[in-house]
């Protein structure tokens, strides 16, 4: 029984789905190589400024008096 032939949603590429393949099944292997590898990083995770600021404006959101 031959695999299913899936489109990648990232290049377009045709591959097979086959069991064990590393990555999300609607990827091909190259570009879920380079997603595993770090391709993409999110730059504000690591940003212990930017975290706070989001936190304050979430508290002042959440807690003002308006009434």
């Amino acid at each position: 029984m031959p695999y299913p032939v899936k489109i990648c949603v990232a290049c377009g590429e045709e591959f097979e789905l086959k069991p064990g393949k590393p990555g999300f099944a609607n990827r091909c292997p190259s570009c879920s190589e380079e997603e595993a590898s770090g391709g993409q990083t999110d730059v504000l995770k690591g940003d212990k400024q930017a975290n706070a600021a989001r936190r304050e404006a979430m508290k002042n959101l959440l807690y003002r008096k308006d009434s």
